[in-house]
Order: structure tokens, then C-alpha cells, then sequence
């Protein structure tokens, strides 16, 4: 079984999250007068050169383009916040980009220094302690659900935020909204010495991965784990346990990852979800990690994937 701590991105801290402050305003009010808030423009954090987060007072001039303020947790007793510059528009009018698998552009707002810009948070992931990457990956997650979640799902008025950020409340019925996360199993499927490996279509060029797909309703999660590997490559597969979680906040997922014993080895694929799947040896893999493979290319680090391949690679107790 893997062991906490492994080493990918967001695998969670000591934080205080405080949710027993959540619902006191007087409480928020305090909190945020003396707190750091993280901010947020179309879902990247604010970071200085590329590398670390930056953490602003409540009261800098860049937030007059906010939304409200998201409480996060305590640290030394000083709170932590979030805001969303839903407002801010650049002056040189840059559209939203296309979905990429990694948004290498950056954004400077002109309130800010010069080596201050919002940048995509999956480069930026291995970059942060344990901490700042939970906070981050907390933070993106559900400002992300407020950009989305601004109507009652009950009868389809407007809802506003409660609890610090963390409720919405439907102003006509009443109804309260959690955030949401979705459960997604991802999975080493091994036969013998053999790793089951595939891509999605618009994945970088080479790149392979662990199968993985969402949890549905009234699914365990070994019968998802079945079930995908089955509907994706026609394995079939047996003895399923867990091995692992991570945080996936792009947009809100939990990626669950198990250990999958497949029983048999002929791959039917499905081209809808996948373009490609393939068996590979401890072997090959060896030379898939180092980067030499003429083929295959690994999973980006920090994502649960390439810790589950080198996890097994290594042999240990996969």
C-alpha cells in the first residue's frame, strides 16, 4: 500500500480549515481585517516569478475587482482567505483561451509588481509546501463552484454565498448548495509484469497514463474500477483495493487510486474514450520514467498517475 506523503501534488497538511467560524460573521469580519487573502483570475492563482504563492491584505486596491472573500482556514490564529477578481478585465481585452492541457500563459494585473502574475496552478503544484498546495487547490475548487453554481438547482433563481463561501443559499426558496467533488477512480491495472496504460485524444504528444473515470450514483468504488477498465479496453478485472487519494481541483474531482488485478489481457478499445491503450513491461517503464522511450511518455509528476507507475515500478507492494 502506498504511504501518506508520497510525494504528488496536494496530498493535504495539518491546516486548520475552522469550519466551526464559518457562520460567524462578526467573527469573518475580524478575521478578514487582519488576514492574507490568495487571489484568483480565471482560475490561476496569483504567484511571484512563476514559482511561489502570494498572499495580499484584505484591503489591497486589486480587490475592489473581487467577488467575496472565501475563508479557508487559520494559520497561527491569522485567517486565510480567497477572492476571485471576477470583475478585472485586461486593458489589452485577452479572451479566455481554449481548454489546454497546460495553460503556459501569464496574466499581470496593474495594481501589482512586475514579477507578480496569475499562473496555471498545475505548473505552478510541485513548486508549493504541503500546505499552500491544499490551500491552492482548496481555493480554485470553489471559487470555481461559485463562477458555476450561481442559480438554485431547486427552482432555478439566484443563490448567494453563506457560510464564509462555503454554502449558497437560494434567495427565493430557500434551499441550501454544497460544494461539490467528484469522485474518480484511477487505476494501475497490472497482469504480471504488465502495466495497463493509455491516452485521451487531445493529451501531449506520447503521453500515457493509468485508466481512470467518474464514480456513478450507487457505484462502489471496485465496481467503477471494473467498469471503466472494462467499457475503455474490454479487460477484464478482478481483485480491486485502494491505494490512494488526491485532491484534483481542475475542477473539482477526488482522484481515488487502486490497485486493479486484471484476468484477462486482449484489449477491444473503445476510440471514443480512448486513442490508445497498450501493456508495458516493468521493463519499458523503466525507460518510459527516464524519458528515453521513442513512443510513450509519462504522466505529468505531481499527478497521481506517475506516482502509482512508480510506485509499481519500484515493487513497493503495489
Amino acid at each position: 500500500m502506498m504511504k501518506d506523503g508520497w510525494g504528488f501534488a496536494f496530498e493535504g497538511s495539518t491546516l486548520d480549515r475552522a469550519a466551526h467560524l464559518r457562520g460567524d460573521a462578526s467573527m469573518q469580519d475580524d478575521l478578514r481585517k487582519r488576514g492574507r487573502v490568495l487571489a484568483y483570475w480565471r482560475g490561476k492563482p496569483l504567484a511571484r516569478g512563476g514559482e511561489a504563492l502570494v498572499w495580499l491584505a484584505s484591503d489591497h486596491p486589486v480587490f475592489a475587482d473581487a467577488g467575496e472573500m472565501i475563508f479557508l482556514g487559520l494559520e497561527s490564529g491569522q485567517g486565510l482567505f480567497a477572492a476571485d477578481l471576477v470583475h478585472w478585465t485586461p486593458t489589452c481585452g485577452t479572451a479566455p483561451s481554449p481548454p489546454l492541457f497546460l495553460d503556459t500563459t501569464e496574466d499581470r494585473h496593474p495594481l501589482l509588481p512586475a514579477d507578480h502574475a496569475f499562473v496555471e496552478l498545475r505548473s505552478l503544484m510541485l513548486k508549493l509546501d504541503a500546505q499552500e498546495a491544499e490551500l491552492a487547490a482548496m481555493a480554485r475548487a470553489i471559487l470555481g463552484w461559485h463562477r458555476t453554481h450561481g442559480f438554485c438547482a431547486v427552482c432555478g433563481l439566484g443563490s448567494a454565498s453563506i457560510e464564509a463561501g462555503w454554502q449558497r443559499q437560494c434567495t427565493a426558496c430557500g434551499a441550501r448548495h454544497f460544494p461539490r467533488t467528484d469522485p474518480v477512480v484511477i487505476m494501475l491495472v497490472t497482469r504480471g509484469n504488465r502495466a495497463l496504460i493509455g491516452r485521451s485524444p487531445g493529451w501531449p504528444e506520447g503521453m500515457h497514463s493509468c485508466l481512470a473515470g467518474f464514480v456513478e450514483p450507487g457505484e462502489t468504488i471496485e465496481a467503477a474500477v471494473r467498469r471503466e477498465v472494462a467499457e475503455e479496453t474490454g479487460i477484464a478485472v478482478g481483485h480491486v483495493r485502494y491505494l490512494a487519494s488526491q485532491p484534483w481541483p481542475f475542477p473539482a474531482s477526488l482522484m481515488i487510486g487502486c490497485a486493479a488485478e486484471a484476468v484477462s489481457e486482449d484489449i477491444a478499445l473503445d476510440p471514443v474514450e480512448l486513442e490508445a491503450a497498450r501493456w508495458i513491461s516493468r521493463e519499458e517503464m523503466v525507460t518510459v520514467m527516464a524519458g528515453a522511450h521513442p513512443e510513450v511518455k509519462a504522466p505529468r509528476r505531481g499527478a497521481i498517475a506517475h506516482a502509482l507507475l512508480e510506485n509499481w515500478l519500484a515493487d513497493r507492494g503495489n
